[in-house]
């Protein structure tokens, strides 16, 4: 009788009275009591089997995730408290940071400082290097980790990133918030949207998106089975993250870590703070000793030593142009060597756009030169860099910038009222000083608003605009990085003035990473979207070229601004698969011969 009971049968004794309600016809109820009388009969231990089974075969679904929703830390609320303390107990401290492969921390003596940005006196934290030989153990242990992490069943890989989430949001929120306020100096809103919202949302999205891409089957014929299987790649992925996003920090080594690949992971210098709080975070998540090894050092020499190896799989990059191009070059100089050819994704440089038709709307033209080209000091990939704006709005808009100008505050961002912070390093200040003189020495150029640099205390460059002449100004075709926007007021009464001035906008930058236009005339929305097709992976309407969302904005170009392989999409995980076509035939031919050979 046990086994004559059908699994829906025994589901809906086991689920009981719910189950039994969705029964349409008294007959099918009457049958079904019985079927419940029936397995009522059924030993504990029979039950418990069942249950068990059900359990240990099941397959796991991950629904879609809600995006991290954003604190707005406002005076005299419980987390704005909280972080303030996070914020004065790390100050108060050096943090010491080593170098962490296999699960186990390693201090070489070899030591480098991070600085705080905004008052660069200050030393937050010391990290150890990695030296040549901690650089190839840090590859042997991935290596050594590979087999037992790429066949541990999916649902438990993928849980470790969910819980990393949690930890994230939870516990660790207001730490790792600090570490980046202080180490990166954003603000607490750009703190909070990247180091938070956008991680968790990494994380999360990325496990949603990891289990789709396991689902879609080829189809099988008659007397076959057809199965695609999606294994990581055949050796390790380097990830060299950036110093601008500790979300991309956490995202470039763990994005491929999903997919069962094993990674070693150069973090940026200056966000060496908030990316071994990452780490940590993902050690008290589970994340077995091994999978992803962490190796601060010197970029060039550990580069060299990672990418000469033979079982070097993949890169997956966020940087300069430059540096990326470089990559390419030596990976072609090892491609004999390679046991595969690697994967590459990068995301690089921009040169990111706002065109304005004369039709839209003044204020909210204003509000997105400032919020795009300023916020985080300009140093988002994504930042406004150049806009094209109509001569017969100028006027307007010009008076609107300046209104709003006047209440842009640039400072430490541990003043909740500042916008504007510190850039990352000497650096940086040093590039943008020099572009702010040649403005000034230029007769082409105009600032009008800022200009004005100091470094006495932190790196701080004010928020500048600058109006040009040419269209093709070296300030509307170079990457600039930092919080300077360059404004081209273009004749919007000559013939086609909108269409020629799209061209301009599509001619004048090898890169292609973001772009919006403004406009309430839809024809020409239309137009714009047409004829900047190849100008931006990730194109904005009536809206700032910064700011995607994940799970709403997969984000990344093209041309010179990267491999456009869209972070926090499935398209970028499945860059980290190698794809099995597996066929098993179920009643294979016993003779060579064909039905059309028979005479």
């Amino acid at each position: 009788a046990i086994k004559m009971l059908s699994s829906v049968q025994i589901g809906r004794a086991i689920l009981g009275r719910s189950a039994r309600a969705k029964v349409a016809t008294p007959k099918q109820r009457k049958a079904e009591s019985s079927t419940v009388r029936s397995a009522s009969r059924v030993n504990t231990r029979f039950t418990r089997q069942v249950i068990q089974k059900r359990l240990m075969n099941t397959r796991s679904v991950i629904g879609y995730p809600a995006n991290e929703p954003i604190l707005e830390y406002k005076k005299g609320t419980p987390e704005r408290d909280l972080l303030v303390k996070a914020i004065a107990e790390l100050r108060a401290n050096v943090t010491e940071i080593p170098v962490v492969i296999n699960g186990k921390e390693i201090k070489t003596g070899k030591v480098g400082e991070q600085h705080i940005p905004h008052d660069h006196k200050h030393v937050l934290a010391r990290y150890h290097q990695a030296g040549p030989a901690e650089v190839q153990a840090a590859i042997d242990a991935s290596l050594k980790a590979r087999a037992e992490w790429a066949a541990m069943p999916m649902d438990h890989r993928l849980a470790i990133f969910l819980k990393a989430a949690d930890l994230l949001s939870g516990p660790w929120r207001y730490k790792l918030l600090a570490a980046t306020i202080l180490g990166q100096s954003k603000n607490y809103f750009q703190a909070e949207i990247d180091t938070i919202c956008e991680l968790a949302d990494f994380w999360r999205y990325n496990c949603y998106f990891a289990q789709d891409i396991y689902d879609p089957q080829p189809h099988s014929s008659k007397g076959m089975w057809n199965r695609l299987t999606y294994r990581p790649l055949e050796g390790f992925i380097y990830a060299i993250t950036p110093f601008n996003f500790t979300a991309i920090g956490g995202n470039l080594p763990t994005a491929p870590a999903m997919m069962g690949n094993v990674v070693v992971w150069k973090p940026a210098s200056y966000a060496m703070l908030s990316n071994y709080f990452i780490m940590k975070i993902l050690e008290e998540a589970g994340m077995p000793p091994g999978v992803i090894n962490f190796i601060p050092g010197e970029p060039g020499m550990i580069t060299d030593t990672v990418m000469a190896h033979r079982e070097f799989s993949g890169i997956h990059y966020t940087g300069s142009t430059a540096i990326f191009n470089g990559i390419y070059k030596k990976i072609a100089q090892h491609i004999d060597n390679y046991k595969s050819y690697p994967r590459v994704v990068g995301e690089t440089g921009g040169k990111d756009f706002i065109a304005v038709h004369p039709t839209a709307h003044v204020a909210a033209v204003a509000t997105a030169m400032i919020r795009g080209g300023f916020e985080y000091a300009g140093q988002k990939c994504s930042a406004a860099s150049r806009t094209y704006i109509p001569q017969s709005m100028w006027p307007a808009l010009k008076a609107e910038l300046f209104s709003q100008m006047s209440q842009v505050k640039m400072g430490s961002p541990e003043d909740p009222t500042v916008l504007v912070n510190a850039v990352i390093h000497k650096g940086a200040f040093e590039r943008c000083k020099s572009y702010i003189e040649f403005a000034k020495s230029s007769p082409d150029c105009e600032i009008i608003h800022g200009g004005k640099c100091d470094n006495s205390v932190g790196y701080f460059v004010e928020p500048t605009l600058i109006v040009v002449k040419d269209a093709k100004n070296k300030l509307m075709c170079e990457e600039i990085f930092g919080p300077i926007l360059t404004i081209y007021v273009y004749d919007d009464a000559a013939a086609n003035s909108w269409e020629n001035i799209l061209k301009t906008v599509n001619e004048t930058s090898p890169y292609a990473l973001t772009g919006s236009v403004f406009a309430r005339d839809r024809t020409a929305i239309v137009t714009a979207e047409k004829l900047l097709e190849d100008s931006a992976g990730n194109f904005y309407i009536n809206d700032k070229p910064t700011g995607a969302v994940v799970g709403q904005q997969p984000f990344g170009g093209a041309r010179g601004s990267g491999t456009n392989d869209k972070a926090g999409s499935h398209l970028n995980l499945l860059r980290w698969t190698s794809a099995r076509t597996i066929k098993e035939t179920f009643v294979p031919p016993t003779h060579f011969s064909y039905p059309y050979m028979k005479e």
